[in-house]
């Protein structure tokens, strides 16, 4: 492990958790970043892992962002995570209906 990657807490732990569940590992990205509000994780992953990411109703990031949550209390810093849209998404973008 590198200075940098133990300076932010919760990084090792979300980066162990996405590599167990997205298919593409190649293509998922976890960065880390520390400023006045706290600690910023930055996650990125491929169009076709995104729904194992968000779970079912959401329930699958609301259990990391808990877990990342609990980890942040034990080290007295506040931790978020924020979900990078994949770009072949932006086909899903919803079009004017026309009446």
């Amino acid at each position: 492990m590198t200075d940098a990657t133990t300076a932010i807490p919760g990084l090792d732990f979300l980066q162990f958790v996405l590599e167990s569940l997205v298919e593409d590992r190649d293509e998922l990205k976890v960065e880390g970043r520390i400023d006045d509000l706290g600690v910023l994780l930055t996650v990125s992953v491929s169009a076709r892992d995104m729904g194992k990411l968000i779970g079912k109703g959401g329930q699958t990031v609301k259990a990391l962002r808990t877990l990342i949550r609990v980890i942040g209390g034990n080290t007295s810093q506040r931790i978020n995570i924020k979900i990078l849209e994949p770009e072949a998404s932006g086909s899903l973008t919803p079009s004017p209906l026309s009446v």
